[in-house]
């Protein structure tokens, strides 16, 4: 993309509503505009962003056998009245009525509308096990929606939903999610760390939230400094495989880590003290195992091997996906603006052309951008007017990993100038060498 035909809104000043940083940065880089307390338009930035992330969500998903859907955003509240959940959900679900004054709300979650749908369709043991997902926007009419999107009332949210014959299945899927989210959100340069958890609304006795340590977390967490030396990295687990699944779970979740909700001051005193860690963090995912709550009271039943009716056991399984985006900001920024991780940038690499018109300068830079795309990568190339300070404060700001800088100098020594802008170290070479460096970085990312 040519910046000069690109729409990006960046603001040189701070908008006085924005209270953390992935805020500040995100109004900042043009990636957001607020539409109404709690609700934001997504700019062509930030929707690319939100569309990396997306995709992760949806291949590692996949690659473990869920199975992707779409459900409404709209639902009847005669489920939720069902299911015993439309008067207690609380304030935070928006109740309308359409024009034949029918109860309706917008989804806040999905449990009630998916077990509707099993219901209907599945009817044996034999169908067994199934996990359906889809990723959609959600609406909780939060009472003081502040932060930006990381507590705003509209959300993107990947919520998954496990069927199972037994408790010792759905157990798996349990802990075959907590694998596969271990290995989106490192796909995503982020550690986040599961937490035993409240259910609140969703309800269960088995569940764990998923927290980035970030200063401005709306959780206090308390955890043993050893599970941040944890990393899933490239192993390979079979997800039909239950004990490689379990003794995933059984190394992320044995030491000490919990959300301020279920912190239990005597089992932390328990964890050497040099290992005690307090800290603020950033939930991104959650999942639950609350077996038949409700399958039972809403008829959600298969012929068993014995020809009875079985109630299914059941769980849910949630992700954030636009609120990643503030997560990742927030554990991955400096003074002057946001740093991508590889995994899920707007673009792969940044061109800043130093003297935009003169014919050399312009030749190599379109050399260049010619040369990334043809490797399947998407550059940026800053082919305005503009002086080199405010080219490289955009760049900045936008947090691209990489920076190819060019100018009539360095041409005539035949170089260019690439910038890491986690680092912030610069070397020169040739631009083949540039780009061949770039695709190296992206080799085992794309």
């Amino acid at each position: 993309m040519r910046l000069s035909r690109y729409f990006l809104p960046v603001l040189k000043e701070t908008p006085s509503e924005a209270q953390i940083v992935s805020h500040r940065l995100m109004l900042r880089a043009g990636m957001i505009k607020q539409a109404s307390a709690g609700i934001y338009s997504w700019l062509p930035l930030g929707f690319k962003v939100l569309k990396r992330i997306e995709q992760i969500v949806h291949e590692e998903q996949q690659r473990v056998g869920h199975i992707p859907m779409l459900m409404p955003t709209l639902q009847s509240a005669d489920l939720w009245k069902e299911s015993g959940r439309y008067d207690a959900y609380g304030p935070e679900m928006l109740r309308i009525r359409d024009r034949q004054d029918r109860d309706m709300l917008y989804g806040p979650t999905n449990e009630e509308l998916i077990t509707d749908i099993f219901r209907s369709h599945v009817g044996s043991y034999k169908d067994l096990p199934l996990t359906l997902y889809h990723i959609q926007w959600k609406f909780r009419d939060e009472i003081r929606p502040r932060f930006g999107v990381m507590r705003g009332r509209e959300f993107l949210m990947k919520d998954g939903y496990n069927f199972d014959l037994t408790k010792e299945d759905a157990l798996h899927a349990y802990n075959r999610h907590l694998v596969s989210y271990l290995r989106t959100y490192e796909r995503m340069g982020l550690q986040a760390i599961p937490m035993r958890a409240d259910s609140g609304p969703i309800g269960g006795d088995d569940t764990h939230e998923f927290l980035v340590l970030a200063e401005t977390g709306e959780s206090e967490v308390f955890y043993d400094s050893q599970i941040t030396d944890l990393k899933f990295g490239d192993r390979e687990i079979d997800h039909d495989d239950h004990a490689a699944c379990a003794a995933v779970l059984e190394e992320f979740t044995s030491r000490y880590a919990r959300t301020d909700e279920t912190h239990d001051e005597a089992i932390f005193s328990q964890v050497p003290e040099d290992r005690r860690r307090t800290a603020r963090g950033i939930e991104v995912g959650q999942i639950f195992y609350f077996g038949t709550k409700y399958s039972e009271p809403m008829g959600a039943t298969v012929q068993g091997p014995d020809g009875k009716p079985v109630p299914v056991h059941m769980g849910s399984h949630g992700i954030g996906v636009s609120r990643l985006l503030g997560a990742i900001i927030e554990a991955s920024h400096d003074d002057r603006g946001i740093i991508w991780p590889e995994g899920v940038t707007p673009f792969h690499a940044g061109i800043v052309n130093l003297k935009q018109g003169d014919a050399e300068a312009d030749a190599a830079c379109e050399a260049l951008y010619d040369a990334l795309k043809a490797l399947g990568l998407d550059p940026l190339y800053d082919d305005t007017k503009g002086g080199a300070g405010a080219k490289f404060a955009t760049m900045d700001l936008i947090g691209l990993p990489w920076r190819i800088t060019v100018g009539p100098r360095g041409l005539k020594n035949g170089v260019v100038e690439l910038t890491s802008r986690r680092t912030g170290e610069s070397e020169e070479m040739p631009p083949e060498q540039a780009v061949e460096r770039i695709a190296q970085v992206y080799a085992g990312i794309l």
